[in-house]
């Protein structure tokens, strides 16, 4: 008796087809999170400390929902480099395991333009957050793109190492602009931007109720943050 292996079964269909939509469903409702760094020589000695603390993204955000993370960074003369969308802290290590540092001045810029250009309307970017110690660019330039930012409803999350006064009001002021906060990134103190960390991952996937539902440091700093007023 002969099988008809060319024509399959009407259940087989409404399971694939069933299947693609939850697939469908699922990248839908991806949150996407923009994690840029600034790679220049001057983060050189801290590097390998940092690099550890970046795939507790995924570790600490909710499974309620995936999570997307595009690692971007910048250094040396212009180089400027974007990742593929990741959703599992190995590939993002691997990513980051990568790359080293290069003298050359800031992009913050880039980044932010980079940011408004990667989201579309069904993936749209939740959030930036974006590691750095210093700003060498036009602070004017900056607080116009981050208000770009704040109108396409993409909060700048900035993380300063070091303690450059004119680089944490730069910050400041973009972080307003765009509906974000700025937190100072201690070297020294793991648990604490591992903490911080985390409160972003959520607050891209649930936004301010998601953070006011969890209990734990980081989660109340950042409200704090955002709840302020400009």
């Amino acid at each position: 008796m002969s099988k008809d292996l060319g024509r399959p079964r009407s259940g087989d269909v409404a399971a694939f087809l069933g299947k693609t939509r939850a697939i469908q469903a699922v990248t839908r409702r991806q949150a996407r999170l923009v994690f840029a760094l600034d790679a220049t020589a001057s983060r050189e000695a801290t590097w390998e400390h940092a690099r550890r603390l970046h795939g507790e993204l995924f570790d600490a955000a909710s499974t309620a929902t995936s999570l997307a993370v595009q690692l971007c960074y910048y250094r040396g003369i212009g180089e400027f480099r974007a990742s593929r969308w990741l959703t599992e802290s190995g590939a993002l290590l691997d990513q980051m395991s990568r790359v080293t540092c290069e003298a050359g001045v800031t992009q913050i810029g880039r980044v932010l333009t980079h940011a408004l250009e990667a989201g579309s309307a069904t993936h749209p970017i939740r959030a930036v957050i974006f590691v750095g110690d210093a700003c060498e660019e036009s602070p004017e330039s900056l607080l116009s793109i981050a208000g770009r930012c704040g109108v396409k409803k993409i909060p700048l999350f900035l993380f300063q190492e070091g303690g450059d006064p004119t680089t944490r009001a730069v910050f400041q002021r973009m972080a307003t602009l765009s509906g974000g906060a700025t937190v100072p990134f201690d070297a020294g103190s793991a648990e604490h931007l591992r903490l911080l960390l985390g409160a972003v991952a959520r607050f891209a996937r649930g936004g301010l109720k998601a953070l006011s539902r969890a209990d734990n440091a980081g989660d109340r700093l950042l409200l704090e943050q955002l709840e302020k007023k400009p």
